[in-house]
């Protein structure tokens, strides 16, 4: 019982997670959709690491990726960039409290006491 709470426990802390990096990437597509001054290159794909990058300038659209979650810029030459639009942290903790919700519910169906035979009277009954 403790391990499928366990289970529970980490799939809703990841659930939670993954909809923190949703938020982010929600707010660079709002930046994307305000235009106007200053809106070349694309906001979310003027820094990369926390730092302005050169292929800024290249930026001709964008797409986003929902797994694992990230903001990817895309360049003339057909190539792209992840830009730093959600935070580094969320990815690796969201594989692995999936992977540590999976590994409790898992262990938790094999210690589990199968359930007895219903019906049957003990002796005397």
């Amino acid at each position: 019982m403790v391990l499928r709470k366990l289970a529970g426990a980490a799939g809703l802390a990841a659930f939670a997670l993954y909809l923190w990096g949703l938020l982010h990437i929600m707010g660079a597509l709002l930046e994307v959709g305000d235009g106007g001054t200053g809106s070349a290159p694309l906001a979310p794909c003027r820094t990369v690491n926390g730092q302005y990058d050169e292929r800024t300038s290249n930026v001709i659209s964008y797409s986003v990726d929902y797994v694992p979650l990230r903001f990817v810029c895309e360049t003339k030459d057909g190539g792209g960039f992840v830009s730093d639009t959600v935070p580094g942290y969320v990815n690796p903790v969201v594989g692995a409290l999936v992977f540590a919700a999976l590994g409790c519910w898992v262990a938790g169906l094999v210690v589990a006491e199968p359930p007895g035979p219903r019906g049957v009277r003990g002796p005397g009954g």
